[in-house]
């Protein structure tokens, strides 16, 4: 896209000399006259072999800083400056510069003639199915600062879900973390040094206790095969990986997560308050119930509960109601099932959804303290086990020599 130098005059008389990339000269223009300058001269300029920065693709944009950015740009259209406008301000705020080469690219279409909702679609990594939904149903309706802030909200919401299970996970894995320093510390450095001393002191492996062998058998193949274990543990993260990426493989994991002991039903909850609150949200700012239910299944962030909401969702557009497939599926507890119906016959679904949403988010509070509870003294007492075997399978040998050091003596003392 072209790039021109220009000079507009504002209300005031004022002359702003400025530069801007455009699909051509009137288009240019017509969007500055749009922002109410008198436009004084339009050059087009020559490259000079710079490289315009572009987005990467390996640095994703943070959700807050999203959530920010949506709700600047609500506040600005709400106030009634331009869109091209919007943007532009935006562009020259943003810390992030991901964020600021989207924003201008994104800027670049819309002045080229394309919709915002549609320059947004480019950039998928950064900008949700929800967020380009939403932004589509604003331009259509005429009430884009309304989804804007609306998307905002439910970023924001989102960002303070995501937030509170990594705080209660924040604890266990730093005590694992520990767990596996210290004992790697121990086995590593410390016992060798340990079956030295005991090897000086002529104490054979027949001689030692069970548990002092099963703790060298593991010292010694852990010494001569690191980087087996190392490499063997990186392949088993890879793999998963791999596998999740597939269709099959993802749905195993996903189905993984909702049945695992203890950790599967907060994953339930949390899989249900997305599922009501971006339902809810999208469908307040006027999306279509079809449309709306693709959406919340590429956002949920689970493959079963998607596949759940699709079948739903074509079952919908064969005249039946959302709440009986929801139900049928199993995935979907009675109370959020009553409650779509009583929203459907009411006319209000999305004023149940956000309630469901709520009563769910309370739910996540409750079951991350309960967990934080329970798991901090299983992981006290599994961290002083396993460090407690350690040091007693270490010290054992050195006892029984004690023990029969002391026994030699008396006989000796006897023996006189």
């Amino acid at each position: 896209m072209p790039t021109f130098a220009f000079v507009v005059r504002d209300q005031q008389g004022k002359e702003i000399p400025s530069s801007q990339s455009a699909k051509n000269e009137e288009t240019l223009r017509r969007g500055l006259e749009a922002q109410g300058y008198e436009v004084v001269s339009i050059v087009r300029t020559k490259a000079v072999g710079a490289k315009r920065a572009k987005a990467s693709m390996f640095k994703r944009v943070k959700l807050d800083q999203l959530a920010q950015w949506c709700r600047q740009f609500a506040t600005m259209i709400n106030a009634g400056v331009s869109l091209i406008r919007c943007l532009t301000v935006l562009q020259e705020q943003t810390t992030n510069p991901n964020l600021r080469v989207i924003t201008r690219d994104v800027r670049d279409e819309v002045e080229g003639g394309n919709t915002l909702s549609g320059a947004m679609t480019k950039y998928q990594r950064t900008f949700s199915n929800l967020a380009i939904g939403l932004v589509r149903a604003g331009e259509v309706g005429g009430v884009l600062d309304e989804a804007l802030e609306r998307l905002a909200g439910f970023m924001e919401n989102d960002v303070e879900l995501r937030r509170k299970v990594k705080s209660a996970m924040t604890y266990p894995v730093i005590v694992m973390v520990a767990a596996v320093g210290i004992v790697a510390f121990l086995v590593t450095f410390i016992l060798p040094k340990f079956m030295d001393m005991y090897e000086e002191l002529g104490v054979g492996a027949d001689q030692m206790p069970a548990m002092t062998l099963m703790l060298r058998n593991i010292s010694l193949f852990a010494a001569n095969n690191v980087l087996a274990v190392i490499g063997i543990i990186a392949g088993l993260v890879i793999a998963v990986k791999l596998i999740g990426r597939t269709r099959i493989g993802r749905r195993y994991l996903d189905l993984f997560k909702l049945k695992v002991p203890v950790f599967g039903k907060l994953t339930h909850k949390v899989a249900m308050a997305r599922f009501a609150s971006t339902l809810s949200t999208l469908l307040q700012s006027g999306v279509p119930i079809l449309q709306a239910m693709e959406t919340v299944a590429g956002t949920v962030g689970n493959a079963i509960i998607a596949d759940c909401l699709l079948d739903a969702r074509a079952s919908i557009r064969e005249g039946e109601e959302i709440g009986r497939p929801l139900k049928d599926s199993g995935w979907f507890p009675p109370m959020v099932v009553q409650m779509i119906a009583i929203g459907e016959e009411t006319g209000s679904l999305d004023a149940m959804l956000m309630k469901v949403s709520d009563f769910y988010e309370s739910e996540v509070d409750v079951a991350l303290s309960q967990l934080t509870a329970a798991i901090e003294p299983m992981l006290i007492l599994f961290l002083g086990g396993v460090v407690g075997f350690i040091v007693i399978a270490m010290f054992m040998p050195l006892v029984g020599l004690i023990s029969n050091l002391s026994g030699s003596g008396e006989d000796g003392g006897g023996g006189e």
